[in-house]
């Protein structure tokens, strides 16, 4: 972990009003909702291929990121942004969707491969795999070969809620993880469900 604790959150996701309530923009969601929480407005950043914020938490400046690029692609713009704000990727926070967890679950951990995820693929090939990640759960579809079109979907009603729910739950937890006690908002975090 870095001496500054998280400076940049990162949210992966598909750009458009096509994807906006599909799964695999759980990670949107999560950086859209802290912006709205904090009063806090996106604006474009052509320079980073993206779409960025920034607001102050627990006294720190903390910068927010919309890649605009497409989930494969997300690691141009990560890169380009790290690069600029000399940010290492410990300090770097990406929220996610993940097939391999339920709705209404959500975890933190740092490094490790990608899992299948294209964006992760992407962004470990441009930064390295020493980031930290919110998994937002978001079930699987039973079958490998449905997860795209399964991504690409809208949840049920039900799991939205859920989704919802342990989005709520880290930006509960996101005191803890911006001043670097990750333990902590793992114990907070994985004692649910």
């Amino acid at each position: 972990m870095s001496a500054d604790g998280i400076q940049l959150i990162v949210g992966l996701g598909n750009p458009g009003p096509e994807y906006d309530q599909t799964r695999h923009n759980a990670g949107f969601w999560f950086v859209e909702r802290l912006a709205a929480r904090e009063g806090a407005v996106f604006r474009k950043e052509s320079r980073f291929l993206g779409e960025a914020c920034k607001l102050q938490l627990e006294g720190r400046g903390i910068w927010l990121l919309k890649p605009m690029t497409f989930m494969n692609r997300s690691g141009q713009s990560v890169r380009q942004f790290c690069d600029f704000y000399r940010i290492p990727p410990e300090a770097v926070l990406v929220a996610h969707d993940e097939l391999d967890l339920p709705p209404g679950t959500v975890r933190l951990k740092q490094g490790g491969g990608h899992g299948g995820h294209n964006g992760l693929r992407d962004l470990i090939r441009h930064i390295g795999a020493d980031f930290w990640r919110l998994r937002i759960g978001i079930g699987h579809p039973g079958h490998k070969d449905q997860v795209v079109d399964y991504v690409l979907h809208r949840a049920s009603r039900e799991e939205q809620a859920q989704i919802d729910e342990a989005i709520d739950e880290a930006l509960s937890a996101l005191p803890l993880i911006v001043r670097g006690e990750m333990q902590q908002a793992m114990n907070r975090l994985h004692s649910k469900r």
